[in-house]
């Protein structure tokens, strides 16, 4: 089968459309299918790299990162009509996805959609929040996945956002799946104790490491704040926060007035060849964000083997369970007691070790991989398209 993915944003961004898109290519080049990825450059030159094309494109000032397609008459789509692929996957909402449904009449064949990104969650970032409001983002949203074969929410949580903005397409639940193994791969003692030196820590403390953007949604100010509460009653535990983003310097300001300079270190953009390690200088993945759609950090998180301490949201259901993969909280006092209780108990942390290694294998790329290429199959048979497998 010919697949075109399409997405605003790919490497070298790193996000959780990437990471999702990446991953979903290798799995269904693994499993024999042509795929290509039409795509923004993040250099604006348009150029192509293998499977992957890139639009010549410019940066706007929306949001972080955004950036659009520059308008004009383009080699690129002429390449992909001639290449003539059987179904389209978009992955974004803005450029590539005018691109996508331009491809999709031209050659009257399917496409599927990924809502990867709850919108509200981030208004303040387009125009200070002064021009679209909840209300008309979810009518705006509900005409146009409407206009799909079928849309992919990759949990119960966006499902349900959909159906409140009248999305009347099918929707189908597929978790986005990592690869396991990259996360699961140990580092020697040797390499993490270097690690933890540069960032002034040490083999003997307790490590709570936060990964991700460091950005106004995730909520990190929470962490620290209820951290800093946390300190009161425990050891020697230090944090991690991993990542870079528009908050990393308001956040430093923090710690300082909370003089926890020795407590607190921030690594900035850490690469995604390197962020596996990142994960495995942590005894526990601490996390305050409630705008998640999937949670691939804490999947990432549960790979490498950390019980997960979360603020509660809809999209961890079945994921984090009290006790088995970590702990949920719902206000300061939660946070303090998971801390005091998991920190002082050497037993269930190694219980969840092993309850968490039995649980995390469902999100496997080999699993995401087939339940995608399933949706293609049914949408291919209701469309009544044939295709040479």
């Amino acid at each position: 089968m010919k697949i075109l993915l399409t997405t605003d944003t790919y490497f070298p961004m790193t996000n959780g459309v990437v990471v999702s898109t990446d991953n979903l290519y290798m799995q269904l080049k693994n499993l024999g299918h042509e795929v290509k990825i039409l795509t923004l450059s993040s250099d604006g030159k348009e150029h192509i790299l293998g499977d992957v094309l890139y639009f010549s494109s410019y940066h706007i000032n929306i949001y972080p990162d955004a950036r659009i397609i520059r308008p004009m008459r383009n080699r690129i789509i002429s390449e992909v009509i001639k290449w003539r692929p059987d179904i389209i996957h978009s992955q974004s909402e803005f450029s590539t996805m005018i691109v996508a449904k331009y491809i999709k009449r031209k050659l009257n064949i399917p496409q599927v959609h990924t809502y990867h990104t709850l919108y509200e969650d981030y208004l303040h970032y387009f125009l200070g929040g002064k021009i679209i409001r909840k209300s008309t983002l979810s009518k705006l949203t509900g005409f146009l996945l409407n206009t799909f074969d079928t849309v992919i929410a990759p949990t119960e949580k966006v499902k349900e956002k959909l159906e409140s903005y009248n999305v009347a397409a099918n929707i189908e639940i597929i978790p986005t799946g990592i690869n396991l193994k990259k996360f699961q791969q140990e580092i020697s003692v040797d390499e993490r104790n270097k690690l933890l030196k540069r960032y002034g820590f040490s083999g003997e403390d307790k490590i709570l490491v936060y990964v991700g953007r460091v950005a106004e949604e995730k909520n990190i100010e929470e962490v620290i704040s209820f951290y800093n509460k946390a300190l009161e009653y425990i050891g020697n535990t230090k944090l991690l926060i991993v990542g870079g983003g528009p908050c990393l310097s308001k956040l430093k300001t923090m710690v300082m007035q909370y003089k926890l300079e020795s407590n607190v270190k921030f690594t900035d953009m850490i690469t995604s060849d390197e962020i596996n390690k990142y994960y495995k200088l942590g005894d526990y993945f601490v996390t305050a964000s409630t705008s998640e759609t999937q949670g691939i950090t804490y999947i990432e998180a549960l790979a490498s083997g950390l019980p997960v301490i979360c603020k509660w949201d809809r999209c961890i259901d079945n994921l984090i369970i009290d006790g088995v993969t970590g702990f949920t909280y719902k206000d300061e006092k939660e946070f303090v007691n998971i801390l005091i209780n998991i920190t002082s108990n050497k037993e269930l942390e190694k219980n969840m070790k092993v309850d968490i290694k039995n649980i995390v294998n469902e999100y496997s790329i080999e699993n995401f991989g087939q339940r995608v290429f399933k949706i293609y199959n049914n949408v291919l048979i209701d469309n009544k398209v044939h295709y040479s497998a």
